[in-house]
């Protein structure tokens, strides 16, 4: 297949450098798909996409009138990333998931970053993610963020930046297990060849963490589910059968004498530990919110008293608040006294006046985005957007201030995609993963995210977005 006619277009290409030259860790590929037709090429990908549909790796988008289950589409040229490369995210994803497990254990505790004034004490008392009831709460080993899915991005200059912290009830693991399986297929002599670090033993990883939360010699961990309509449920019952244990709703548990039971039949087992993937508020009725169909009623209650861990922990939200982001960089330094290994975003507070009255200048140049809203909704890209766009957010600034950042539009970094024209470059970010247990490890992987649509920036696969195996080297 021709790469001569690939243009990298300004932008950071993970696969070609400035003047269309390989870069050394994509030799082995490129000589690979030299040696291809545009046509195996072709059925390469095919072969892909059925896989997927076979595996069942689909979710729904809510939005979608159509209410079809759609696959998340894994394009077939891997991303591959340098072993000196990875050590440094592996390095500054750890020292940051450091600093937010203290800031989440003091901000529920003793407060001492509020009260010296290094975050505003409103920005996090009045977060709709700041849960009264944990107040005073120490989870179990003093873990609240177990499973992270940090988002980073890499601009034009090659340099990476954090984009989000994900640390509720970050997605999209799955995928990124399968996708390998189903690329490792596509090119097994190269994947050999090459030396990539095997993702397949998270499940056992994750199965460890959640089992070190327990006290117990043979805790009985299970998956919490919504259910099956929910957009990730492929995920959820893939990981449990992954683990080997019950992949449990809310009408699977009760509770007795501040235990939690499921459900079986045998009758009653206790369960101690839960990988929960439902929102912290529908767990329990009875502490959070009274409607919820999805919760245990009393599970909290079993919680504070110890005979539950769970994974997140309750009230983990508050810490991957788009505003609290922008504090982050104070956050490691207040706790860890260290200069933050990998750099924010530049971010606009606009609660703060200075900031908002540049972004209300500077609006068109801008990204704003809701500091709690997910998945690329309530979301402003400033250079792609209309007059009439830009000034309905300054409305809606000005209107609440306190629920809108900005940030100034990164070009993120791109790499070959198969389309319909041949390879063209198309925009990227990465989500590796981190498990806290024992220790912080970084899973030697990660979901990359691509922007399928030319020229797009927007990664989101419920925006149309799609996915890469990424490869990282052992060398």
């Amino acid at each position: 297949m021709e790469t001569h006619t690939y243009q990298v277009n300004g932008n950071f290409d993970e696969m070609f450098d400035s003047g269309c030259e390989c870069r050394p860790h994509y030799n082995s590929f490129l000589s690979l798909v030299n040696k291809t037709s545009a046509k195996k090429m072709s059925q390469l990908q095919f072969s892909a996409n059925k896989t997927q549909i076979a595996m069942g790796m689909t979710f729904n988008v809510y939005h979608d009138n159509q209410g079809t289950e759609k696959i998340l589409h894994l394009d077939i040229v891997p991303r591959i990333i340098p072993n000196s490369e990875w050590q440094l995210l592996e390095s500054g994803l750890k020292q940051r998931i450091h600093a937010l497990n203290l800031f989440l254990q003091d901000i529920y505790n003793d407060r001492k970053i509020l009260k010296d004034g290094i975050v505003p004490e409103d920005l996090i008392l009045n977060s709709k993610d700041y849960l009264k009831p944990c107040i005073g709460l120490t989870p179990p080993k003093g873990i609240w963020c177990h499973i992270t899915g940090t988002d980073l991005v890499r601009d034009r200059n090659g340099e990476y930046y954090i984009l989000e912290d994900n640390l509720r009830c970050p997605s999209g693991v799955s995928y990124m297990l399968e996708s390998r399986e189903i690329i490792k297929r596509a090119y097994p002599e190269l994947f050999n060849s090459l030396g990539v670090m095997p993702v397949s033993d998270y499940p056992a990883k994750l199965l460890k963490m959640l089992q070190y939360l327990s006290n117990k010699e043979k805790p009985v961990v299970g998956v919490l589910t919504p259910g099956i309509y929910n957009s990730a449920y492929f995920e959820h019952s893939y990981l449990a059968l992954q683990m080997g244990v019950e992949l449990v709703s809310g009408v699977d548990l009760v509770t007795k004498n501040n235990k939690v039971y499921m459900q079986t039949t045998k009758g009653l087992q206790q369960i101690d530990v839960l990988y929960r993937r439902i929102d912290d508020t529908f767990m329990d009725p009875l502490a959070f919110n009274p409607e919820s169909m999805l919760g245990v009623p009393g599970i909290f209650e079993a919680y504070k008293a110890g005979n539950i861990a769970f994974a997140n922990a309750p009230g983990t939200g508050v810490a991957d608040d788009k505003a609290v982001y922008a504090y982050v960089p104070r956050i490691i330094k207040y706790y860890l006294d260290e200069e933050p290994i990998l750099k924010n975003v530049p971010t606009y507070l606009c609660r703060e006046e200075e900031d908002r009255k540049f972004v209300l200048e500077n609006i068109e140049n801008l990204v704003v985005k809701e500091t709690n809203a997910a998945g690329g909704y309530g979301m402003l890209i400033g250079p792609k957007a209309d007059a009439a766009e830009h000034e309905k957010f300054r409305e809606l600034i000005k209107g609440n201030p306190t629920n809108y950042i900005a940030q100034p539009t990164l070009s993120l970094s791109t790499v070959p995609t198969l389309t319909e024209e041949g390879l063209e470059g198309r925009h990227v970010d990465l989500r590796p993963y981190i498990l806290y247990g024992e220790e912080i490890e970084v899973i030697p992987g990660a979901l990359t995210r691509v922007a399928l649509k030319k020229g797009s920036l927007v990664v989101n696969s419920s925006q149309g977005g799609g996915s890469k195996d990424t490869w990282v080297l052992y060398k």
